[in-house]
């Protein structure tokens, strides 16, 4: 296991990861950074980090509001990563989905007030 230290919205976040994903994890980091950093203002690091994860959740909604619905007949191959495609992996999905119920779980931890080491 690793840590990666994530920068969203001024803040530092240690988050663990496998070892090999700190790049990958980075990169979603900096993602939600962008995000938070649009939302700015005056909001509470909690309503901050809602708005992001929501401003996410609706990304990934309108993407899998595009894509065609997968043929329960047969199984989805990605495709190789030398090709670009247009198709949404399925596992990265769930990836997606994992970060935004962790980042749920960090907002309402947050909004509990600071936690005690």
């Amino acid at each position: 296991m690793s840590n990666v230290s994530l920068p969203i919205g001024g803040r530092n976040f240690a988050v663990s990861c496998a070892d090999g994903e700190e790049a990958h994890i980075e990169m979603l980091g900096r993602m939600v950074d962008e995000r938070a950093r649009k939302i700015g203002g005056q909001q509470s690091e909690t309503r901050m980090l809602l708005f992001a994860a929501l401003m996410m959740a609706d990304e990934l909604h309108e993407a899998h509001k595009g894509a065609p619905a997968p043929d329960a007949a047969q199984p989805v191959t990605p495709a190789p990563a030398s090709i670009e495609s247009t198709e949404i992996d399925p596992a990265m999905v769930d990836r997606v989905n994992a970060l935004a119920e962790r980042i749920e779980k960090l907002a309402a931890a947050l909004e509990q007030g600071p936690v005690s080491a």
